[in-house]
């Protein structure tokens, strides 16, 4: 009896092991892939730095710096209590003010309005060296994202820069953008370590579990901290599986075999194993960007 009963243990902890070993190396992956996508700004993570939560009313400089002002009362911040109330077709955004002292780069564009419209579509276009890319906005779902996008494209910020990351995995395809100083000849080890002086918080999150991504998303980038939202966003050119903590700003219309061609070709394998992915081995550069009404 004790043989039979030493069998069924033996059994028993076989079992418990390889479901552990199933579980970690799930957890493993899911990890992997929110780093890939959340380290957007990894050296802001890992230096844990802190934003203010306040409403940024600056007026805009449209300088470059090299250290932004923190959030203080000199950045003419004020509390949200002290906003008029949105009007109809208008929502109010809060703006965060961000700085380098976690050791990202910060371009100084000011802040978009505090009040923006809820309601509409837009086009937001890049104008790049292998042709044009568009998507569709929907305000009434990203209207703060939106409003971002405008006033950044009429900032000129996004101009002249390179699509800096890319990954292409099983269910995981992905061109990653939207850092300002990912500019010039070749790539750096600072690329995707940039962003404008304010952060916003995340949108029109997924509610599809099986499909939050669906192939043709474009969707932003952040620290894996809530209202990290900056700059950065990824195009997915397949149906892609990512924690659903990604702000989907619209679906391309325009130029997804763009994108599906430099996926293909692949990356040179600079960030693996960790986070993973690499530089596209296709470079992309975004001459100009745009948003207009739809």
């Amino acid at each position: 009896m004790s043989s039979i009963k030493d069998r069924q243990r033996a059994a028993a902890r076989a079992r418990l092991e390889k479901e552990m070993a199933e579980r970690s190396a799930a957890a493993r992956k899911r990890r992997q892939r929110q780093a890939i996508i959340g380290s957007a700004l990894a050296v802001v993570v890992i230096a844990g730095a802190a934003f203010f939560v306040v409403q940024a009313m600056k007026d805009d400089k449209g300088t470059e710096t090299s250290a932004a002002p923190e959030a203080s009362a000199s950045t003419g911040a004020e509390p949200a209590a002290s906003l008029p109330p949105a009007g109809p077709g208008t929502v109010n955004c809060v703006w965060t003010p961000s700085d380098e002292a976690g050791g990202g780069k910060v371009k100084d564009v000011g802040t978009p309005p505090f009040n923006v419209p809820n309601t509409g579509k837009s086009t937001l276009t890049f104008e790049t060296n292998l042709g044009a890319i568009s998507a569709d906005i929907d305000l009434s779902k990203a209207p703060c994202t939106g409003a971002s996008f405008k006033h950044l494209a009429e900032k000129k910020f996004l101009d002249n820069t390179k699509c800096h990351r890319l990954v292409n995995k099983d269910g995981f395809k992905v061109l990653q953008c939207g850092d300002p100083f990912a500019t010039g000849e070749g790539y750096r080890d600072t690329d995707g370590t940039g962003g404008p002086s304010y952060t916003m918080v995340e949108e029109n999150l997924p509610t599809d579990d099986k499909k939050p991504y669906p192939a043709g998303s474009i969707a932003m980038a952040n620290t894996g901290a809530p209202g990290s939202t900056g700059s950065q966003f990824f195009i997915c050119s397949e149906d892609t599986v990512l924690p659903a903590n990604y702000t989907l700003l619209g679906t391309i219309n325009k130029g997804l075999d763009i994108v599906r061609n430099v996926v293909k070709a692949g990356d040179d394998g600079a960030f693996e194993p960790s986070p993973g992915g690499g530089r596209p081995k296709t470079e992309v550069v975004i001459k100009t960007m745009t948003l207009t009404a739809a």
